[in-house]
């Protein structure tokens, strides 16, 4: 599974990355993260406000900081 954090690395695309990484890891799953800071290709995926949620190239979430149990239940169905 890939996952990728969009944003500028900012606090909030910090907390998301640590929530997305902690949802994972209660799942045990085996995933690849990638932070991507390319203001070009965080518009490709059709994010207007950072930070971005991505899995598996499909935009999951958008413009604001899940907890890591809201990160969980998008991940689930997904295992």
């Amino acid at each position: 599974m890939n996952i990728k954090i969009l944003g500028s690395g900012c606090a909030n695309c910090i907390n998301l990355e640590k929530a997305a990484r902690a949802a994972a890891a209660e799942l045990g799953l085996d995933a690849e993260f990638e932070k991507v800071t390319d203001y070009g290709a965080i518009a490709g995926y059709g994010v207007m406000k950072t930070p971005g949620l991505v899995i598996d190239e499909q935009l999951v979430l958008s413009g604001r900081v899940p907890t890591a149990a809201q990160v969980k239940e998008i991940l689930a169905p997904l295992v």
